[in-house]
């Protein structure tokens, strides 16, 4: 349910293959299941992520609530808007309105929930959050700015993200030396211990830090010409 006015720029890896299984699932969906039923089924599916990691630091099993999660959320959040076009039911300043609020909470529940967990530490998790939130807000910018909803950045959007943590949790799952990886670094006279998570989030974390400034600079070029100075030719 984004902004029907921007055109949507989605170049993913799994793009062509996702695009036709949301439109034959959103063809077999129950009529009283509509856009915002789905988008509540998203929300569901991040709670779940949530409270999987959280129990984690009971029963190492219980990662695999995390997974079924993610599951759930893609279904939910990826179906919304599909099952909205198939029905010709969009409602385009609502749906862009929710769309993105939606998002945010469900990433917060995400990102809070692995915090709370062993896997990694909360300090991380809300730096990528933040991140997140900084590249959500420079899309938000560009449909309203250049009518472009930008759902990809280097081949990867929302649903690689999924499978790309899915993978992370079964690796910590099933692989010992990934799990029970623990070190301990001394700066500025400080301990700070890690985990394989830790680690793996602050390649992440350096990663879209690289984009998101990447995406900014190209971004203000762009502008930059488009908006020239008074009485300046670009």
């Amino acid at each position: 349910m984004e902004d029907k006015k921007a055109v949507r720029i989605q170049t993913s890896i799994l793009n062509g293959v996702e695009k036709k299984a949301l439109v034959w699932l959103a063809n077999r969906q129950p009529k009283w299941v509509v856009s915002d039923t789905l988008t509540i089924i998203g929300i569901i599916g991040s709670v779940m992520i949530a409270i999987g990691f959280i129990l984690s630091n009971h029963d190492i099993n219980w990662l695999w609530l995390s997974i079924a999660g993610f599951i759930v959320n893609w279904y939910g959040d990826s179906l919304d808007g599909t099952v909205a076009r198939v029905r010709d039911t969009q409602r385009p300043i609502y749906g862009y309105y929710l769309d993105h609020t939606v998002d945010i909470i469900n990433e917060a529940f995400m990102f809070i929930g692995i915090g709370i967990s062993y896997l990694m530490r909360l300090d991380i998790a809300l730096m990528i959050f933040i991140l997140y939130l900084c590249l959500t807000l420079n899309v938000s910018i560009n449909a309203h700015l250049k009518s472009e909803f930008k759902l990809t950045y280097g081949k990867l959007g929302p649903t690689e993200f999924r499978v790309i943590a899915c993978l992370l949790i079964l690796a910590v799952i099933y692989i010992t030396p990934i799990r029970e990886f623990y070190l301990t670094l001394h700066i500025f006279g400080r301990s700070i211990g890690m985990t394989s998570l830790d680690i793996a989030g602050l390649v992440i974390l350096i990663v879209l830090a690289v984009i998101y400034i990447n995406t900014v600079i190209t971004d203000a070029k762009g502008y930059s010409k488009m908006d020239p100075l008074p009485g300046k030719e670009e």
